[in-house]
């Protein structure tokens, strides 16, 4: 901003001598330090303030665009539970006990594919035949006779 060289800064020095005498001089340089030093900080401190509101208004406004975006998310979730629970009170009505069924069938499905899980690692390892298997406590051979039954 203002372009001070060496010999500008001394003419004024010389001034200063010659206007204010050699035994105000220091007191007056010091005077001049203290406010340039609170013309500083001050303008740090406006600089510090502003970039903070700044930031603030930035943060401000992703708060709320995320809170529109967790309204719209609301929304859907409440329409989906809507629907679910349409679509369950639906099967619920009409086939009740298709349910335990159901159930009954995917545990026996869930049954069958650990036995066959349990077969596969057998014909792996040989070893483990009349080893005690550490699910069931019987030994292997005897699991997979359940397996082929």
């Amino acid at each position: 901003m203002f372009d001070f060289g060496f010999w500008e800064l001394a003419i004024v020095m010389v001034v200063a001598l010659l206007v204010v005498g050699p035994e105000r001089l220091p007191a007056l340089a010091g005077q001049i330090g203290k406010w340039v030093g609170k013309a500083k900080r001050m303008i740090a401190s406006v600089r510090s303030d502003i970039e903070s509101e700044i930031k603030a208004a930035e943060l401000k406004e992703i708060l709320e665009k995320q809170q529109g975006e967790i309204g719209e998310l609301k929304e859907m979730l409440k329409s989906t539970q809507t629907e679910i629970e349409k679509e369950l009170d639906f099967e619920n009505d009409n086939d009740s006990q298709g349910d335990s069924e159901l159930i009954r069938a995917v545990e026996q499905h869930i049954e069958s594919t650990k036995q066959r899980e349990l077969s596969l690692s057998q014909e792996d390892s040989p070893e483990s035949i009349s080893k005690p298997s550490s699910e069931s406590g019987q030994t292997t051979s005897t699991q997979s006779k359940h397996v082929e039954d």
